[in-house]
């Protein structure tokens, strides 16, 4: 039992023993695992979750902690709560990680927590790390026993849940969910770890510009594991008798900017929706930031033309009909020319599309016609519009009192197309953007009465 705990207690007592957390344990660890904040005080940020009053605050503190996930992306305090759980609760505290654990792990952490409950009267927590990784199978051996109550589940994840994990799970946890940390709380994180003498960089003689400082928490893009260990390895590069962190140094340390985009994961869904909708919201200059950061994390430029030919169509449509010509263009061009280059083809036509005039009257119509071929009864095609082109058509009357448009001045004259059964249907609405004004006015002038 104390074995399963090693990560969290070994921490806390190595703390309580030192008093300065100069332990073994504490002295080599890595920077941000040294600066985990041990209460609420420490804690900077999501006080959604955990500020004064919040519900999750209050569990802690009442220690009556329920079934829950722990969602949000890397390096926002998902371990640290738990690690805080683990010190705080009067609670059994086990601790698994998806990665490497499988079902029986999980029944021998039941095994355990049954006699805890029948010899000590203690419940027992399991924090599971990466719960995603855990398939159906492994999800599914936790339901009962946290239905029944012998295990408290706390799981981390940066995946959607709701995506990732099993539904009937989801039914019986909570969703705590977490955001990325602004660069003011990621500064505060960092002058923490700088004037810490016992944990952190304060016994060190460092000098710092507010500049630097800034330009590392920005450069850690929301996650304070990777603020802090850009802290630790541009320390690492001063001499023992101190000195000064300049930006040259950060820059050196990082290499570049660390992409946080898993093409398999959520930053990858939300990155592409953000792409496609500031492209539908006419911000080229967005719609180039998205791209590029798609572009900077290797993802698969024909994916990235789809999304922009599907934009052309849906969201520019017939308000700019040369916007599905540059984006099929463009696709057809980045297979051929390939990277880098193509970055060139798909910022044309990324600019164009999101500064063209927009309707959505193509897309809306297609939709609405299908709607009801789906659920109505639309009727037969009418004998008229049907094809005549084959022996003994006619007899069947079959495109016999069909009018040629192209005999009447303007190639027009009026006559029933859709079948009687939804003869008032209407489909299509052309916006008064662009070219399809210019579409809907000549529509008006054939069909009055509908358009």
């Amino acid at each position: 039992m104390a074995e399963e705990m090693d990560l969290f207690a070994a921490a806390a007592q190595n703390q309580n023993s030192t008093g300065n957390g100069s332990g073994s344990a504490t002295r080599f660890a890595p920077l941000a695992q040294r600066m985990r904040p041990r209460n609420f005080n420490e804690f900077v940020g999501q006080q959604e979750a955990v500020g004064g009053g919040r519900f999750l605050r209050q569990m802690m503190e009442k220690d009556q902690i329920s079934s829950m996930i722990f969602y949000g992306p890397p390096g926002t305090g998902k371990t640290t709560l738990a690690q805080m759980i683990a010190s705080m609760t009067g609670s059994e505290f086990k601790k698994l990680n998806a990665v490497a654990a499988g079902i029986g792990d999980i029944r021998q952490i039941v095994k355990e927590a049954d006699d805890a409950r029948k010899f000590y009267q203690k419940r027992t927590i399991v924090f599971i790390d990466e719960i995603h990784r855990f398939n159906k199978s492994q999800q599914d051996v936790l339901l009962p026993y946290v239905e029944d109550g012998r295990l408290i589940l706390i799981g981390a994840t940066t995946e959607n849940p709701f995506f990732e994990v099993n539904h009937a799970l989801l039914s019986r946890v909570r969703i705590v969910r977490l955001y990325q940390l602004t660069d003011g709380q990621l500064v505060k994180i960092l002058r923490q770890a700088l004037t810490d003498k016992e944990r952190g960089l304060g016994g060190q003689p460092i000098n710092i510009s507010d500049e630097v400082i800034l330009a590392m928490a920005q450069m850690a893009g929301g996650d304070a594991r990777m603020a802090l260990n850009i802290l630790e390895g541009t320390a690492s590069m001063l001499p023992l008798t101190g000195g000064e962190i300049t930006l040259d140094m950060v820059q050196e340390i990082l290499g570049q900017r660390v992409q946080r985009y898993d093409k398999a994961g959520d930053n990858h869904y939300d990155t592409v929706s953000a792409f496609i909708k500031s492209m539908r919201g006419s911000d080229p200059d967005a719609a180039l930031h998205y791209l590029a950061r798609m572009l900077a994390a290797g993802e698969d430029v024909k994916f990235i033309a789809r999304r922009v030919v599907i934009c052309a169509s849906e969201d520019v449509g017939n308000a700019d009909p040369m916007a599905l010509v540059v984006a099929m263009n463009a696709a057809n061009a980045v297979q051929f020319v390939g990277m880098p280059e193509a970055r060139i083809i798909l910022g044309q036509a990324v600019t164009y599309i999101a500064s063209a005039p927009k309707s959505n009257a193509a897309y809306m119509g297609i939709d609405a016609a299908l709607q009801d071929v789906r659920s109505k009864n639309c009727g037969a095609v009418p004998a008229h519009l049907r094809d005549a082109h084959y022996k003994g058509a006619a007899k069947l009357g079959h495109g016999t009192e069909y009018i040629y448009p192209h005999d009447y001045p303007g190639h027009f004259t009026e006559q029933a197309y859709l079948p009687k059964e939804i003869q008032n249907a209407h489909y299509y609405q052309p916006s008064d953007n662009g070219q399809e004004k210019r579409m809907g006015d000549y529509l008006r002038k054939c069909w009055p009465d509908r358009f």
